[in-house]
This record gives structure tokens, C-alpha cells and sequence, in this order.
């Protein structure tokens, strides 16, 4: 099965949960009006393909991460780790020495 990329008002709602913004900011960001991007969400009004690309890009500035379908499991989105994230994860795996036996 190949990969679908998807992008619907679904997840447009999820991702502006997930980084915590209000519709009015996203809306301004991607230059949709308001009252479009809230009946797009709610699967009311499609926009177009330029919009819909603008309200995603505007979403991924700010940590969206947009997951396409495919045979590994279904689409959705989820938060990136930020790069500062990514390099405390490494020093907090080498904290606490080598590993030894236990004798508990």
C-alpha cells in the first residue's frame, strides 16, 4: 500500500490544539478568514488548495508535524521535538554511568 498524504479540517483542529494557538492567530498566519478556517475544521467549507497549503505551513512553523496514511499505521499529526529537546535526550541517556548488574 502506498502512502497518502492527507489534510483535512480534522487536522487542521488536532494540530492548532496540539501547539496551542487559537483559530484567529492560525487564520491570520495563513491569510484565510476566520470564519472560513473555523468551517473548515468543522468539515463545513473546503478551501483551496492554495489556502489549505498556507494553513498547513503556517501549522508546521509552528510544530505541527503532519503524518500521511499509509501501511505502517493512519494519518495524523503529532508535535516535532525541537532540536534543543533532541540533544538533552542524548545527555540524559549517558547520565548514570555504564550499566552493571543488579543485585537485588
Amino acid at each position: 500500500m502506498k502512502s497518502e498524504y492527507i489534510f483535512n479540517g480534522e487536522l487542521a483542529r488536532a494540530a492548532r490544539a496540539l501547539v496551542g494557538v487559537n483559530a484567529q492567530y492560525v487564520a491570520s498566519e495563513s491569510d484565510v478568514p476566520l470564519d472560513q478556517l473555523r468551517s473548515f475544521e468543522k468539515g463545513l467549507h473546503d478551501l483551496s488548495d492554495a489556502e489549505q497549503t498556507r494553513v498547513e505551513h503556517a501549522l508546521s512553523r509552528l510544530g505541527a508535524v503532519f503524518i500521511p496514511d499509509g501501511p505502517e499505521g493512519g494519518y495524523g499529526v503529532r508535535l516535532r521535538f525541537a532540536r534543543g529537546k533532541i540533544n538533552s535526550i542524548g545527555r540524559w541517556e549517558g547520565e548514570g554511568g555504564p550499566t552493571a548488574e543488579d543485585d537485588v
